[in-house]
């Protein structure tokens, strides 16, 4: 093991432990005595890599228990960040698949106009995908692509990443998101695309997206199943 590596090493072990649960939902992790003993290294060796799985969402200190591992079945979405949702999955480990329900060019609805501030009439290609976990339906995402340049995106490249295509294929420089987020009741919609349960709920996330030059570029509104993720942020005190 590279010496100035090894807590990073560990920290990668003791991931795919928890991944593949080795190390279950729920459950303590070994102590950081019983870590060192294994990897025959430094107790402050283990600590790094334990601070690296703490930051990066696999488990949890409990004050005089140890570390616990967290339930990854309910991803992590950044509310700060601008993230396409092949970063997410790729990023987290998702079993995930994009299934492209609409792909049109047509009059914004009334509320998607009023929303962003344009005229009547206003057209834009209309986008819904349904995202998948496990085989489930859980997410239902809406994007409206405002850009009157654009013109239409093949469904292969909406179900590999529509960011990855508008930002490498044509060249647009995405920037920044105003985003809101709800809790709303589930609609007829909701129940058709999505696999609710008993959900009477979702979770919404609009947003109104710009490119680096400040231009309006995208209203985007995604519905999430309730149990399935978490949304994070990071906030310090001044």
């Amino acid at each position: 093991m590279n010496t100035k590596n090894k807590y990073y090493d560990i920290y990668l072990q003791l991931e795919e432990r928890i991944l593949n649960k080795t190390y279950a939902a729920g459950e303590l992790i070994p102590s950081e005595n019983l870590l060192a003993k294994e990897f025959h290294v430094s107790r402050e060796t283990i600590r790094k890599a334990l601070v690296l799985l703490l930051e990066n969402g696999f488990i949890q200190k409990m004050q005089g228990k140890g570390s616990i591992v967290i339930d990854r079945e309910r991803y992590a979405f950044p509310v700060s960040g601008l993230t396409s949702f092949k970063e997410l999955h790729e990023a987290q480990h998702m079993n995930a698949t994009t299934k492209v329900i609409k792909n049109e060019y047509e009059v914004l609805p009334e509320r998607v106009r009023q929303y962003v501030s344009l005229p009547k009439g206003a057209k834009a290609w209309h986008i819904e995908r349904v995202r998948s976990l496990s085989g489930e339906a859980v997410i239902l995402d809406k994007d409206f692509l405002l850009e009157e340049k654009i013109r239409k995106v093949a469904d292969h490249e909406l179900e590999n990443s529509l960011y990855e295509y508008l930002e490498n294929e044509l060249g647009y420089e995405i920037s920044y998101a105003q985003k809101e987020f709800t809790v709303e009741p589930v609609t007829e919609e909701d129940r058709k695309w999505l696999d609710l349960k008993q959900d009477s709920h979702v979770v919404v996330v609009r947003s109104a997206v710009f490119l680096q030059d400040t231009t309006l570029f995208q209203y985007t509104e995604s519905r999430h199943r309730l149990d399935r993720f978490r949304f994070i942020d990071f906030a310090r005190r001044r």
